[in-house]
């Protein structure tokens, strides 16, 4: 097992049918050598855990990657549930490059993301 820093970008939407790349994620994750989460490892680490959140025009957002029951989230702020980000069946997911994630946003848009990369941290 080891942490592994994830970025992941904008895919191809309606409005970005390039994509965007100044649109998305960093996050730290546990992961095997197969690019499965592991929550055990997360919980033992997860003050390592963080995401960095970044849209154009809007400062980052600074949090954390969060797992609850089966379910992985962003959330940046530990006192509220409103704020956070599900992330759409990670827990069945390989994370690995090229490979594509959905994520329902603040404004409760469901939007795909391409893995870009995965590195050690």
């Amino acid at each position: 097992m080891a942490l592994y820093s994830v970025r992941l970008e904008l895919a191809r939407t309606k409005e970005f049918p390039e994509g965007d790349a100044g649109h998305g994620y960093e996050f730290v994750a546990p992961l095997d050598e197969k690019g499965n989460l592991i929550p055990s490892e997360w919980l033992a680490n997860k003050a390592r855990c963080v995401v960095r959140r970044f849209v154009p025009g809007h400062a980052d957002e600074h949090g954390r990657f969060a797992h609850v029951g089966k379910g992985w989230h962003f959330d940046y702020d530990a006192h509220s549930r409103e704020d956070d980000e599900p992330l759409f069946k990670l827990d069945r997911h390989l994370i690995k490059e090229g490979c594509y994630l959905s994520v329902r946003e603040h404004d409760g848009v469901s939007r795909p993301f391409r893995m870009v990369a995965v590195r050690p941290v």
